[in-house]
């Protein structure tokens, strides 16, 4: 798996650093980020009934809005190996 830094929150405080990722060669795109509330667990469950609760090998992540541009480069990177 050959995953490219795409970046990282600018306003980390280094313990708490959501981050991108890309895997060209998957076609994926990796997040860390911070865990949801319960609250917000069941807010994201509730509004599609149909998708039931997260499965255990799946998570939610919150990821916040000023790393958007790095979400965008990662798809990029992404979009970019599919091409070639």
């Amino acid at each position: 798996m050959a995953v490219e830094f795409v970046g990282i929150d600018p306003n980390t405080d280094r313990d708490h650093c959501p981050t991108v990722w890309a895997d060209a060669d998957a076609q994926e795109i990796l997040f860390q980020g911070w865990k949801p509330s319960p609250e917000t667990q069941a807010d994201c469950e509730a509004s599609c009934p149909a998708n039931g609760p997260v499965p255990d090998g799946e998570a939610i992540v919150r990821i916040p809005a000023r790393m958007i541009q790095m979400i965008r480069e990662a798809c990029d990177a992404v979009e970019r190996a599919q091409l070639r």
